[in-house]
């Protein structure tokens, strides 16, 4: 049996496994599995990898940055973002590899902004950051923690100038199943029809903010693109 899994602190949002077992069944492979494995902290990655006989595995909230230092090389892409949501497995070497950027970018078609605002500073801001930077866009993180000018602040938002297109991303986990009442975004109305707010949760859709954002004549995109696209690319790493 050839296990691939996803890791991360709570995971009754995703839909990862769904995706994965119906890739399986379509491709014929009863030899393939895949499930979702919460941990309470990395502490004990690699003896979970060698105990399950582990091929692959996915990686979320909160340890796609977190993992960096436990790995022992990363693909270029996971290099520059800083951050990986894919670890391929080949006998006791881990490889980390960022799927969520170039998955990202493809979502975005032949939409061009030229600026945006990147709500989250973790390792999915910063896979977005990398894809904007591929684009030309500046952006600008938005967080709680405005660590040494990196980011503005929540509260700033109120005076942002939204008269020009503008596109903002939630790359927070605020909205997500279960605390699915909740938004990131502070002041609804300023938003209008100049903005696009790609929500990167996907469960629930439309959340609290793309409703809000929805009611203001602003365009909504959910993460479940992204996810689908992320998930066929390790899958192509996988099956190497």
């Amino acid at each position: 049996m050839k296990r691939f899994a996803l890791i991360g602190k709570k995971l009754g949002h995703s839909y990862s496994q769904q995706y994965f077992d119906g890739l399986f069944k379509e491709l014929g492979l009863s030899d393939h599995s895949y499930r979702l494995h919460e941990m309470a902290s990395l502490e004990s990655l690699r003896d979970w990898i060698r105990e399950e006989g582990i091929c692959g595995f996915n990686v979320t909230v909160p340890y796609k940055q977190a993992i960096v230092p436990l790995l022992d090389s990363l693909d270029p892409v996971a290099e520059t973002v800083g951050a990986v949501n894919c670890v391929t497995v080949e006998g006791d070497v881990l490889t980390g590899h960022n799927t969520d950027a170039p998955a990202f970018l493809k979502t975005l078609g032949e939409e061009r902004w030229n600026r945006a605002l990147i709500l989250g500073t973790g390792g999915a801001a910063q896979a977005v950051a990398y894809a904007l930077r591929k684009l030309g866009v500046a952006y600008t993180f938005v967080s709680r923690k405005q660590k040494e000018g990196m980011a503005i602040g929540y509260g700033e938002l109120r005076s942002f100038d939204f008269s020009h297109p503008t596109l903002i991303v939630n790359a927070t986990p605020v909205g997500m199943f279960p605390d699915t009442e909740r938004s990131p975004w502070p002041c609804p109305e300023v938003l209008n029809g100049h903005c696009m707010v790609y929500d990167l949760t996907y469960n629930p859709s439309p959340t609290l903010l793309m409703r809000q954002a929805a009611a203001q004549g602003a365009k909504t995109k959910d993460g479940l693109e992204m996810l689908h696209l992320q998930a066929a690319l390790s899958w192509e790493l996988y099956k190497r």
